[in-house]
């Protein structure tokens, strides 16, 4: 069982191996988010990220970066989570639907000029979907991060889609990206203290 399990997990690294050689064709959209995000917070406005399960995850993850640090002491930037609100999360999905649970606080803190990053594997989670849609409506700059497929690219400013169908390899590229922007932004916006 033991070599098994070696040979199990060198067959696991050797697929995220492969699939971050491969989104070296995304550079573009990195880097246009990239300059998005800068110019949004240059300007004083926000970024608000939001997914579900894993992603839900990489929206508090990336928005932490922000608020906090990445890699140098600075003043925070402003990056927000709108998957951390238990309360607004379950009224709204409990009294409407959880498919508007995003796009009402989009509708409730966004305001033209700001980005909203939705993060969704499979392009297709509805309450992204719905929360893009109306920060379109808004004039809230959209960019997501998704995978193959989906609906989203429908709704978005900026598409940053890994070329993969594998949830759980999707998730390590959507970290890996969002790592690299968060240490650009760092770089270009970032006040160090």
């Amino acid at each position: 069982m033991g070599r098994g399990m070696e040979k199990k997990i060198e067959g696991i690294m050797n697929e995220s191996l492969d699939l971050h050689e491969r989104i070296t064709v995304l550079i573009p959209q990195i880097k246009e988010a990239a300059e998005i995000m800068i110019g949004a917070l240059s300007q004083g406005n926000k970024i608000m990220f939001a997914g579900n399960g894993g992603s839900a995850g990489d929206a508090q993850h990336l928005a932490a970066e922000l608020v906090n640090r990445y890699k140098m002491e600075r003043a925070p930037l402003a990056g927000i989570s709108l998957s951390t609100d238990t309360s607004t999360i379950t009224a709204v999905g409990n009294d409407y639907s959880f498919d508007e649970i995003y796009s009402k606080q989009v509708r409730a803190i966004g305001v033209h000029g700001d980005v909203f990053v939705g993060i969704s594997t499979s392009g297709n989670s509805q309450n992204i979907l719905k929360a893009l849609n109306a920060a379109q409506e808004m004039g809230i700059i959209t960019i997501g991060l998704t995978g193959k497929g989906g609906m989203i690219n429908r709704f978005l400013d900026c598409c940053i889609a890994v070329p993969s169908s594998d949830t759980p390899r999707i998730q390590e590229a959507h970290i890996l990206i969002g790592h690299i922007l968060c240490e650009i932004i760092e770089e270009r916006v970032g006040q160090k203290i």
